[in-house]
């Protein structure tokens, strides 16, 4: 994996790049594929607040977009708040896509390193859904 500084700044700049008029939560990602390519994305608010997109899931989208099927890591990072973990669809999605390690900025502007298990877990996937009888 690439230099976690490197991808974190790389968040930060697509962070800039938000549309988020209404919470002012400007948050930016970095996916790094299997294959060692690396796919940002921010998140985008629309008036409809449900139908707003995550950073993760632009990040995400766009990786598999580019046919991308196996994420090692994701990279977060938000401009004008302190902890800044993914939500629960983010966290289901990055199960479907495998994903090793997530590195969020804590309350203090350190970095976390987690292993996925660690902020989904007892989680499923495709894998557990392919071993299952219908």
């Amino acid at each position: 994996m690439s230099d976690i500084n490197e991808l974190y700044a790389k968040a930060r700049q697509a962070a800039a790049s938000a549309y988020a008029p209404y919470s002012k939560f400007h948050v930016g990602a970095v996916v790094v594929a299997d294959d060692g390519r690396v796919f940002t994305g921010c998140n985008v608010e629309n008036a409809a607040y449900g139908s707003a997109i995550c950073a993760e899931g632009n990040a995400i989208s766009t990786a598999a977009a580019a046919g991308v099927r196996k994420i090692d890591a994701v990279v977060i990072a938000c401009l004008n708040a302190g902890e800044c973990y993914p939500c629960g669809n983010c966290r289901q999605l990055m199960r479907e896509f495998g994903v090793d390690t997530v590195v969020v900025q804590d309350g203090v502007g350190s970095l976390r390193t987690h292993r996925f298990a660690e902020i989904l877990p007892h989680s499923f996937g495709p894998d557990s859904l392919e071993n299952n009888p219908k």
